[in-house]
């Protein structure tokens, strides 16, 4: 009995440090959002009252809001915060608990295997945006390397993929949910 406490102990540090970790990528997606709402802003300003426009506004916004969401969705997954439909948990909780445990499980494995799947079709793309030097924007004008953002698509998908791996395991293990949510 103590050896099982020893490795859930250590599981959930383990959990805990990796949410940190993911959490502080989360924060960099955060700050993101906010430097774009200035710039964006600060292109409105430029264009209606100086029409002086930032050139490259609409470009960097678009390429920013899937960085952004790559960024976020690791931490997401790993706390359980991303959005479902769980009434059918609900009412299956009242009759079997192991039965909910294990359609969580095998939700949350099929999302480590299709964010996996993500990141290892980016794949290719990346590293060809890498080799070929890949830039949008207007050549002469601005541009801007495209690699940083396919590299954090592919990041975001693997980091993702392993969140929710962790938190199947975390679900196939019936104590393990019942512990970390008396922790929150």
């Amino acid at each position: 009995m103590q050896k099982d406490s020893i490795s859930t102990s250590g599981a959930g540090r383990f959990r805990h440090a990796l949410q940190g970790i993911l959490n502080l990528v989360a924060a960099v997606g955060t700050v993101w959002i906010f430097l774009l709402m200035l710039l964006i802003v600060a292109d409105v300003l430029g264009r209606n009252f100086f029409q002086f426009p930032i050139i490259g506004v609409a470009e960097i916004a678009a390429r920013s809001v899937v960085a952004i969401v790559f960024l976020l969705l690791p931490a997401a997954a790993l706390n359980g915060s991303l959005i479902r439909a769980d009434f059918l948990l609900m009412f299956m909780r009242r009759c079997s608990e192991k039965l909910v445990h294990l359609l969580d499980g095998l939700f949350t494995l099929i999302g480590a295997l299709l964010f996996a799947a993500v990141a290892i079709s980016a794949w290719p793309d990346t590293h060809g945006a890498l080799q070929t030097s890949e830039f949008f924007g207007v050549r002469g004008v601005w541009t801007l390397p495209t690699f940083p953002f396919r590299l954090i698509v592919v990041m975001g998908a693997a980091a993702t993929s392993f969140a929710l791996l962790v938190s199947a395991i975390g679900s196939f293990d019936l104590g393990a949910t019942r512990k970390t949510s008396s922790n929150d």
